[in-house]
């Protein structure tokens, strides 16, 4: 927003929660209001910090809001969030803590964290992963999403996501086939399969899932009762962890 679009918007909200005027009163005329907006620039212009401070904490109350929203979110749809049957599980079956992630394969961000993911799995055998597909950049990541549910039919879904998340270059439909070929997927089925509606269905419930809980892009995770937009480094996955198992 410009700085001369959000003057006339705080001029507007003061005007709007000026003190009330007798009943019968006038209202302002337009040269009025002109002087009362000029007042306020003015004192805007001479006062940027006043502004900048209003802006700062408009945007602390509206992540607040949203983050209040997401949580209640997580308490009502907890089921949904980590014991959907639509949804693939690895690691752990049976594990003491559950990480939900939300991902897209051509997400660069996803792919950074993907070692760290799998580090993590490798070192603790008692955590359970929930894998929410959430294609959100464009035709390829959906094709991309469509077949790695596909190959959950066959059985391989863990070794399609880490051939995908591992994959170099641009994801395309081409590549999609290539890696499914090379872990021993039945290509022509996988493509029957990727027509599924139930995966329709799926990939439609874990967009609005994601929606509700305020993931805005990939990757997001969820662990415990913590709601972490963006990549996260071991490190912070294993004190996240940890501070699932304490609760």
């Amino acid at each position: 927003m410009r700085p001369s679009t959000v003057i006339f918007a705080l001029a507007g909200a003061f005007l709007a929660i000026a003190p009330a005027r007798p009943l019968g009163a006038a209202e302002f005329t337009p040269e009025q209001r002109k002087t009362i907006e000029a007042i306020i620039h003015d004192y805007l212009m001479k006062n940027p910090d006043v502004l900048i401070d209003a802006l700062r904490e408009a945007e602390a109350k509206a992540s607040s809001d949203a983050d209040i929203k997401a949580a209640q979110v997580l308490r009502d749809r907890r089921h949904e969030v980590f014991d959907d049957p639509a949804t693939p599980v690895g690691g752990n079956p049976q594990g003491d803590v559950t990480i939900v992630e939300f991902f897209d394969y051509r997400c660069p961000y996803c792919k950074q964290v993907h070692p760290a993911i799998q580090k993590l799995l490798d070192q603790d055998r008692k955590l359970r992963f929930v894998y929410k597909e959430f294609p959100v950049l464009g035709e390829q990541s959906d094709i991309a999403a469509h077949a790695a549910l596909a190959a959950r039919l066959q059985g391989k879904y863990e070794a399609f996501h880490d051939a995908m998340m591992t994959a170099k270059g641009q994801i395309t439909e081409e590549l999609v086939y290539r890696l499914a070929g090379s872990i021993g997927l039945d290509v022509d089925r996988l493509k029957r399969d990727m027509a599924d509606p139930e995966i329709d269905r799926a990939l439609s419930a874990n967009r609005s899932l994601a929606k509700a809980l305020e993931l805005r892009g990939t990757p997001g995770f969820i662990i415990g009762d913590h709601i972490i937009p963006g990549a996260i480094d071991l490190d912070a996955l294993k004190t996240m962890v940890a501070d699932a198992r304490k609760q």
